[in-house]
């Protein structure tokens, strides 16, 4: 006996799958809003949740990542009256298991949950990402549990796996992730830069070469290929491979046969492929810049790394993960997080992602030297100066200087407020008054100076009267 839950705000609706669930001998449940059927989903076990997109709170696609990230979590089957394509395409991508519209007959609903149920069972007893080994994998967020999701199912598979996302979001920590849970384990994991290596240079080193094959090539070279034979062949950033070796490698991805530079004979490698890229390969197709056929191929299995800015709430467990790594690395004492720490890089969005937050926790241990506590001050100059700019225009609404403000002055002036801005950061700050005072005698000084003591250019670029300047220039002892 299963147990389901129907998330719908049509009360006609819940009553029809209630009573059809019932005679069907499983256990049923109905929530009306998002929150309601959110929270039943995390407080019971269900096998199958019927979920509405149209919800008096919301879309109920948003609470999909949610629902997924919930340990076993149950099959998401769509049910709505909105014909909405782009709906149907972000409930696949997020995980729903299918996309029914209203109204569906009792016989398509009934063969979807079966269906369904049949497919929850097995998984069940299949690994899941509980059981993973996922060293150095971090995160709790809902959209990284769906990529540990994907993650484990591509571990217990053999097929062909491209991860996409942005530079820094560990594309290459997932793919050693995917091979060391694997039954390729005990193969090697063999790294290929494409964009590290010329057109010539990725063949030789893929295919491997005889001696004499090229200026140069004093030795019979494996190529990578074949080094990654019983193992796993990771292309890191596939999208710079060059078109005219494309059409080659793919029917390396077909045969498993290939031949190396200047041999006659072909060799084999039975590898298992997985690709990355922070590129979109389906708009290079589009460009001919990358082939449809090979773009199939490498995508048997997709898994999508979101950026660190859309999920804020790892950068905690990031934190602590990476500051005890590096203690241990410079046999330090473990070092505590001040209550600054968290708050300063959470306004910060990282746009280097988790490469630019581990280097920056890196930065900051060694700033901290033998300090027992990590503040907020021991971040990189740089990086507090951008968190500083970033909460001063969130809580202003406005950079340092208003947009509205002439383009042809506004552009030096706000450059000179970057810099007083940068010079003070890390000083203790004067007065209002006191600042004010320094900054006008210091304008004034240096106004005087550029128009050589000139009184009508030092009044035409001031815009100041001429009995407001002499009330300055008394003011401050300064003269023409």
């Amino acid at each position: 006996m299963a147990r389901i839950l129907i998330i719908d705000d049509d009360f006609e609706i819940c009553e029809t799958m209630e009573s059809l669930i019932t005679r069907l001998s499983h256990e049923c449940a109905s929530a009306h809003t998002k929150e309601d059927g959110l929270h039943q989903a995390r407080l019971s076990e269900f096998d199958v949740v019927f979920l509405d997109v149209s919800l008096p709170d919301g879309n109920g696609l948003d609470i999909l990542p949610d629902i997924m990230a919930i340990p076993n979590p149950p099959e998401v089957i769509i049910l709505t009256g909105k014909g909405d394509p782009d709906g149907a395409e972000l409930a696949i991508k997020g995980g729903a298991w299918d996309y029914l519209l209203k109204p569906s007959s009792i016989r398509e609903i009934s063969l979807t949950l079966g269906r369904a149920l049949k497919y929850h069972e097995k998984k069940g007893g299949a690994n899941s990402h509980g059981s993973l080994d996922l060293t150095g994998v971090v995160g709790e967020s809902p959209s990284i549990k769906a990529s540990f999701n994907l993650l484990s199912q591509a571990a217990r598979s053999d097929s062909n796996v491209l991860i996409t996302g942005q530079t820094g979001t560990g594309k290459e920590l997932f793919a050693a992730t995917i091979h060391e849970n694997s039954k390729r384990k005990v193969g090697n994991f063999v790294v290929v830069d494409c964009a590290g290596l010329t057109e010539s240079l990725l063949e030789s080193t893929l295919y491997g070469h005889r001696k004499g094959a090229f200026t140069g090539a004093q030795h019979d070279r494996i190529g990578l290929i074949k080094l990654a034979d019983k193992g796993t062949l990771f292309l890191d950033e596939v999208g710079e491979m060059p078109l005219s070796m494309q059409k080659a490698f793919l029917r390396v991805l077909q045969e498993r046969t290939f031949r190396p530079v200047g041999d006659t004979r072909e060799q084999t490698s039975n590898f298992r492929l997985v690709a990355a890229t922070n590129r979109n390969l389906e708009d290079m197709v589009k460009q001919g810049e990358f082939r449809a056929d090979l773009l199939y191929r490498l995508k048997t299995m997709h898994i999508h790394l979101p950026p660190l800015m859309n999920r804020p709430e790892d950068i905690r467990a990031l934190c602590a993960f990476r500051v005890r790594q590096l203690c241990q690395q410079y046999g330090m004492e473990s070092k505590a997080l001040g209550s600054d720490f968290h708050p300063a890089l959470a306004s910060y969005n990282w746009p280097g992602n988790v490469r630019e937050l581990f280097n920056t926790l890196e930065r900051a241990v060694v700033a901290a030297g033998d300090e027992k506590t990590l503040y907020a001050m021991h971040l990189p100059r740089e990086i507090r100066i951008r968190m500083a700019k970033a909460q001063i225009e969130r809580m202003t609404g406005t950079g340092l200087v208003s947009d509205k403000e002439d383009t042809a002055v506004a552009e030096p002036v706000r450059k000179i407020g970057q810099d007083i801005f940068e010079d003070i950061f890390d000083q203790e700050l004067p007065s209002l008054r006191d600042f004010k005072g320094m900054a006008e005698k210091i304008y004034l000084g240096e106004l005087i100076r550029q128009c050589n003591g000139d009184l009508t250019k030092i009044l035409t670029v001031s815009k100041l009267s001429r009995s407001h300047f002499y009330s300055l220039l008394k003011k401050y002892g300064l003269s023409l």
